[in-house]
């Protein structure tokens, strides 16, 4: 029987437990323990074999997320497309179809071409996702632009979003043993989609087009915040970027951006 304890204080050495292996290769020891372990990992094929099955495990996952998602077959596109058109209709009387641009008054309102906000949907979302998830896409994508009588100007009061998930320290004290449990997860938790998230990427100077290896709510000392881990190019190294629930164009609201894991 293999000793599952094995390597954690004592004997350092085979058999080697997984789960030690697995918080050294993804970064949450301590800097002593791990300078302590790299150099006999790095000397046994066993352990190097464990560490190389987690590297495939990581790069197959991080390959499902640029898979191509199947579309919705067009039967539940159709008659989710039929819902959403009856929804409006019943919601909006006035406004079975959208009026042409010299018919639209100053009171007005203007339905979004389906046809158009159907394509938007079938481009981002996958059958796989669920009709549920398909669904509620299809309502947020038919919108109705309804022109403002108000004539004040600036932004509304709107609440910040309660923090969620871990917390950690407003520095970011503690972020490194999130990572383990992060990886493979993309919840965009206060942004709520990858639009949102990409926007804020851009404006810290990030390349919006890298995925992250993970994407999770974070509780900043109090602050609601949404963490992304990143690869730096070396083994069981991230990068660690947090961004406010505020955080898009123009306003990247980093609240705090540290490397991790092995120097």
């Amino acid at each position: 029987m293999t000793d599952e304890s094995r390597g954690i204080g004592g004997t350092v050495g085979p058999p080697w437990s997984v789960d030690v292996l697995a918080d050294l290769h993804a970064g949450v020891l301590d800097d002593d323990r791990a300078a302590q372990l790299w150099p006999v990992v790095n000397a046994d094929p066993e352990a190097r074999a464990i560490l190389d099955a987690l590297d495939a495990t990581q790069a197959d996952l991080a390959s499902l997320a640029e898979a191509p998602a199947p579309p919705m077959p067009a039967e539940f596109a159709a008659r989710l497309d039929a819902a959403l058109a009856a929804e409006v209709a019943a919601t909006f009387p006035k406004q079975r179809t959208a009026p042409a641009p010299e018919q639209t008054g100053a009171g007005d309102a203007q339905v979004v071409d389906l046809a158009a906000a159907r394509r938007r949907r079938n481009k981002r979302l996958g059958w796989a996702a669920g009709v549920l998830t398909a669904a509620a896409a299809a309502v947020v994508a038919v919108t109705v632009a309804i022109p403002s009588t108000s004539q004040q100007s600036g932004t509304p009061n709107v609440a910040a979003p309660a923090p969620s998930g871990p917390t950690v320290g407003a520095d970011g004290s503690g972020a490194q043993a999130l990572v383990g449990k992060a990886v493979g997860v993309r919840d965009f938790g206060p942004l709520g989609t990858e639009d949102r998230l990409d926007a804020c990427v851009e404006a810290a100077g990030l390349d919006p087009k890298v995925r992250p290896e993970g994407i999770r709510p974070v509780n900043v000392g109090g602050k609601a915040g949404v963490l992304i881990i990143l690869t730096t190019g070396k083994l069981a190294q991230f990068r660690l970027v947090a961004f406010g629930a505020d955080c898009g164009p123009g306003n990247p609201a980093v609240l705090f951006d540290k490397v991790v894991g092995e120097k």
